[in-house]
């Protein structure tokens, strides 16, 4: 155990003393936070610009009406076709609608003029408003005045509260669950791939410069692989960890550089409002911090921490193995296959069942299986389950972990010593039945 330390140690400080790592993990938060205030500094601009997204609009049936947005502004006029789209072409307009007169049951030949090329947004609301005010006249002429529909129109929307066995009630957001199950299997799935390459391309490295075999003469060929994945699997840990805390921070000096603020600090405000504030939004705002807080935070952050090392460890013996017996990275693309297809099923379930069902059958088995679980458990936690599901996924990955690691080491401690030789699918299959 002492030897398996030792290894950790070195793979662990040979990779966090780089200035590579240093770099990777101090400029990669930067991204994300320079992203936000590239798209921040574009949105203020734009208000900036808002004066040069007038859009004209003639109307020859002096029925219609489109309502001003936060981008565009609609100007009525009765300018000739020709004036309208010269004004596009001079730059005094932005746009110009043209609507001829138009039989409300067939409304065509409305016509956009732009020096750009219209985005869907900008046709989304145009064709909406149009399409309203074409159904309130048509309502108007089959004798039923719009108001009427108006006053019977009404919003709706769904609490979703949760039950537990002993009838406890807890509000839920079908959104908020889906957003945690999204990213928490997307960074399980970059991470394992992210971290097990970085494991085959240490192990090449080292059995091309013949600096393998001077280990092994002085350590099991085992105890070098789990030292390796170990210290490797501690790297990828710091790193996470490190960046959570940096675009945390970052993103919240770049937002407050603005004038805005990060939306659990509005939640937090508009929770201390007067007494005065609309109830409605009282309400939901309520409604969200009753959803925040029902949220296990503690049991979300332990069990992405199994998962994470869980399927790390699980993939990183394979990823060894894989590394053991080739000489060149090159030559290893035939032996991922097998190794990316799980990850892979399991990358595609979390889209396809488990975050739009996380109850079915196959979002049970996705998770539960050790090949897909990291992800597809990720994918429902969020939702809630049931604790003898998560202990039986918890355990298959814990025994998964140890018949990798063992298949693994097979191949490991015969590979490791091979050079020169073109290995296939069938020479593994000899070294894993070698009892030697």
């Amino acid at each position: 155990m002492n030897k398996v330390w030792l290894v950790i140690q070195r793979e662990y400080l040979s990779r966090v003393q780089k200035k590579s790592f240093l770099l990777a993990t101090l400029l990669t938060p930067l991204i994300f936070p320079a992203i936000m205030g590239v798209f921040l500094w574009l949105a203020t601009s734009d208000t900036d610009t808002d004066s040069l997204r007038i859009i004209e609009v003639v109307d020859e049936n002096n029925m219609f009406f489109l309502e001003s947005s936060d981008q565009y502004a609609f100007s009525f006029s009765r300018v000739d076709p020709e004036e309208g789209k010269r004004m596009v072409i001079d730059g005094e307009r932005f746009g110009f609608l043209y609507i001829p007169k138009i039989e409300l049951s067939q409304p065509t030949g409305i016509t956009y003029f732009g020096e750009k090329n219209a985005n869907m947004g900008l046709i989304t609301l145009m064709e909406s408003a149009l399409k309203k005010r074409i159904e309130e006249q048509r309502l108007f002429q089959s004798g039923i005045s719009p108001e009427v529909i108006n006053a019977y129109r009404t919003d709706v929307s769904i609490r979703s509260i949760t039950l537990d066995e002993s009838g406890e009630e807890k509000i839920t957001d079908a959104t908020v669950n889906y957003t945690i199950g999204f990213l928490a299997g997307i960074l399980i799935y970059v991470f394992i791939f992210l971290y097990g390459n970085q494991i085959m391309q240490g192990v090449i490295e080292e059995k091309s410069s013949r600096i393998i075999e001077i280990l092994v003469s002085s350590i099991r060929p085992f105890q070098l692989m789990m030292g390796k994945i170990i210290g490797i699997g501690a790297v990828g840990l710091t790193q996470f960890l490190i960046w959570v805390v940096l675009i945390g921070t970052i993103s919240s000096v770049v937002v407050g550089y603005f004038g805005m603020q990060m939306p659990q600090q509005q939640a937090f405000e508009m929770a201390n409002a007067d007494m005065g504030d609309v109830v409605v939004e009282q309400s939901g705002v309520q409604d969200l911090l009753q959803v925040i807080s029902g949220i296990d935070f503690l049991k979300l952050v332990v069990t992405f921490t199994f998962y994470f090392l869980g399927g790390y460890l699980f993939y990183g013996a394979f990823f060894a193995a894989v590394g053991a017996a080739v000489d060149a990275p090159s030559e290893a693309q035939q032996f991922m296959f097998p190794v990316t297809i799980p990850l892979l099923i399991g990358y595609m379930g979390l889209f396809v069942f488990v975050l739009n069902d996380p109850n079915s059958q196959i979002s049970f088995w996705l998770s539960i299986i050790p090949f897909t679980s990291p992800i597809g458990m990720m994918g429902r936690i969020s939702y809630g389950v049931p604790f003898w599901e998560l202990l039986l996924s918890m355990g298959l990955l814990v025994g998964g972990f140890f018949a990798s690691t063992w298949l693994a080491a097979k191949i490991y401690r015969i590979g490791i010593l091979v050079h020169g030789t073109k290995v296939s699918y069938k020479t593994l299959w000899r070294w894993l039945k070698s009892s030697h």
